[in-house]
């Protein structure tokens, strides 16, 4: 899989274009702001968008995605728990463990709320990355204070499914640079006080 980060905002958000192959297709997560660039991008590699992915709701992720719909006439993804606040037209409905093809590989939506109620991540185990929105970072977790954030839910997210990945895997969160899951089990001190029960 190749990845293409832009970043964009005041928040200084993460979105992504992720594909195999110049002409191929691709799929957008989380553009934030910006839409000029995406839209460029996916013309100037001649790519086929087949949708765009989003982790949550939040306006730093979505604000980019009317432009970009327009111009291409993709559908929208969103986690059923965060349409009502999302207020906007979404196309596909997404639970956990749905399974989105990029040209014969899987990646698999991870239901994660905490962050908001239908906060996911996008893994994919053949290519060793997750697209993790404001679930976890390197050094911390998202914040849980917003409305439909939820401390405890955050904790099962953890306990329950991102613990359960592979050293091997690396994360590309909605904000700030990527590491893998081994560093992350190293130095987010958040993170390990759920893990270790404190």
């Amino acid at each position: 899989m190749k990845i293409k980060r832009f970043i964009g905002g005041m928040l200084e958000s993460n979105g992504y274009v992720i594909y195999h192959q110049d002409g191929g297709d691709c799929y957008i997560i989380d553009p934030g702001y910006n839409p000029k660039v995406f839209i460029e991008y996916v013309k100037a590699h001649g790519l086929n968008l087949r949708g765009i992915l989003l982790t949550h709701h939040h306006y730093d992720h979505v604000g980019a995605v009317e432009r970009i719909k327009l111009v291409f006439g993709c559908p929208v993804y969103l986690h059923t728990g965060d349409c009502d606040p999302y207020k906007k037209p979404v196309d596909v409905y997404l639970a956990d463990g749905d399974v989105i093809d990029l040209e014969g590989e899987p990646v698999t939506v991870v239901s994660t709320p905490g962050h908001t109620k239908g906060s996911v991540c996008f893994l994919s185990e053949v290519s060793k990355v997750c697209f993790t929105g404001d679930t976890v970072f390197d050094v911390d977790l998202g914040r849980t204070d917003f409305e439909g954030g939820s401390p405890a839910e955050m904790r099962d997210s953890i306990l329950n499914k991102v613990n359960q990945w592979g050293n091997d895997i690396t994360i590309y969160p909605g904000h700030a640079d990527g590491c893998t899951m081994k560093k992350v089990r190293q130095i987010n001190r958040e993170f390990l006080d759920i893990v270790e029960g404190k």
